[in-house]
């Protein structure tokens, strides 16, 4: 397994690099290492690593959608909160609706070994979108229409949709009773009670790191734990009890943000960087997940049957979003997003061939030639039109982010350590504001208010010599655009 992972991590850092350098998403050089190196081509990965994939793809799952609740504003999603609902349900059910009309003429299915296959390509990957979105959004792309919120969210609430649809057509063909109404109840049921399930751990995190001053690096394991077990609680509780833990995931990061602001910048620069090794984990095993014999069988015909089934889904997409305000090409931009397939068909399109399905086989052969096709292209789809398409506002609540990132500004909280003198300080304030930009200054000739520039004051307290918190000495710094990067006199201590 160790040898496994050295792999994953040394070919999947340089896939990334590659394709980086060529103007590509990195995760498709990653999808593409794991296929090479996978147990169906090179075997480099072990049947041990392989047997744990599962459970390594879940928390690299956790990671991201711990950051992608950590970016959730309240304002954000009361704009997108309709169009949200309405992309989680209607490009799906064209989705299945096109695959029920082509699949039994290409492939020889059954209307409902169709519906069961539809399900199965019905879901959006997160894995692949919510990164995408997450990198948008650290650098304000879309913002002013709240764009990559309304895809990381209903990309989200899609996949809840679609595996119960799933296991509504799979008890069908089983031949055992199904409830029909009581499995679509299931669904908004299943949505409330995962946003719940998270708000509350997330609400007693919050006051737990209020009342204990922790270390940044104890708060983001603790977040981790709480969100891995939701998780399991919802394997655990699926028969009694419905709930989206993917939900759960992202409602712990929004409480946190929208009750503590400064917590949750600490806890989400922690996770991006765990999301480094995350990362390669999660797209190398799902690459490994692939098996190109069986994806070969599907032929000509399963890949008609992906692109008839994608061309209904982009319709219903775009019939979605009427009556938003975003124009044609933004539309287009949610299209495209809505493409990738991944993590769903990676995990549940061999459950029909298990359940004795009569078409098991070719129902996994399609699913697995639909990561293949959709995967990459979707990646560097989103990538190359959301560059050229999404907005970024120049007074962008993100352009702060911009220059946090640029200048190593810490968050309130962090601890940090004078270079010059060795002294301690900790940051107990922070404000952002605009200032008049000095270095250039709208002359005098010309009408209108000055040039502004973003700024972030910070406010930092004595920690090593005070007698108690509230009182000891304070300083303040302004930090611009124009000024030294903040590593240049200070370091940050990550001590536990």
């Amino acid at each position: 397994m160790a040898f496994g992972i050295a792999v994953i991590i040394v070919l999947g850092l340089s896939a990334d690099y590659l394709f980086r350098c060529m103007k590509l998403p990195g995760l498709v050089g990653m999808l593409i290492v794991g296929v090479i190196v996978g147990p169906y081509v090179l075997e480099l990965i072990s049947p041990e690593m392989m047997g744990v994939s599962a459970d390594f793809r879940k928390i690299a799952l956790i990671v991201i959608l711990l950051r992608a609740g950590l970016e959730l504003r309240r304002d954000t999603l009361n704009r997108v909160g309709r169009p949200t609902l309405i992309m989680s349900v209607v490009p799906a059910v064209f989705e299945i609706l096109g695959v029920m009309w082509i699949a039994p003429k290409l492939l020889g299915i059954t209307y409902l070994e169709a519906a069961i296959l539809g399900a199965i390509l019905g879901a959006v990957s997160p894995a692949v979108v919510v990164p995408l979105m997450i990198d948008f959004m650290d650098r304000g792309r879309g913002s002013k229409k709240g764009i990559p919120t309304l895809v990381l969210g209903a990309s989200s609430l899609d996949d809840v949709f679609v595996i119960i649809l799933f296991t509504v057509f799979l008890g069908m063909y089983g031949g055992g009773e199904v409830n029909l109404w009581a499995k679509i109840a299931e669904i908004p049921l299943s949505i409330i009670l995962g946003i719940i399930v998270g708000l509350i751990p997330g609400y007693l995190l919050l006051r737990l790191f209020q009342k204990h001053d922790w270390r940044p690096p104890k708060r983001t394991i603790m977040v981790m734990g709480v969100a891995i077990f939701l998780t399991w609680l919802e394997d655990v509780s699926r028969q009694w009890v419905p709930f989206a833990s993917l939900l759960s995931v992202m409602a712990i990061g929004f409480i946190i943000l929208e009750k503590s602001e400064a917590i949750a910048h600490i806890i989400s620069q922690k996770l991006k960087k765990l999301w480094i090794f995350a990362e390669l984990l999660l797209f190398v095993l799902v690459g490994a997940q692939v098996n190109i014999d069986v994806a070969w069988k599907a032929g000509l015909a399963g890949t008609v049957v992906i692109l008839v089934g994608l061309f209904f889904r982009s319709i219903g997409t775009y019939i979605s979003l009427f009556g938003t305000p975003l124009d044609w090409r933004e539309k287009l931009f949610c299209v495209v997003a809505y493409i990738p397939k991944a993590t769903v068909q990676a995990a549940i399109g061999a459950v029909p061939l298990a359940a004795g399905v009569v078409s098991g086989e070719i129902i996994l052969a399609v699913a697995v030639l639909s990561i293949l096709l959709t995967a990459p292209l979707g990646a560097i789809g989103i990538a190359v039109l959301g560059e050229r398409i999404l907005d970024r506002g120049s007074r962008s609540e993100y352009t702060f982010k911009e220059l946090r990132r640029r200048l190593g500004i810490p968050h309130v909280g962090e601890r940090v350590r004078s270079k010059q003198y060795g002294t301690v300080w900790k940051v107990i304030e922070q404000k952002e504001m605009w200032v008049p930009d000095n270095a250039n200054p709208r002359s005098p000739d010309k009408a209108g208010p000055p040039q502004l520039t973003p700024a972030i004051y910070v406010r930092y307290w004595r920690e090593d010599t005070s007698p108690g918190p509230g009182r000891g000495k304070t300083r303040s710094c302004r930090y611009t655009p124009d000024d030294p990067s903040f590593p240049a006199h200070w370091e940050v201590l990550y001590d536990w």
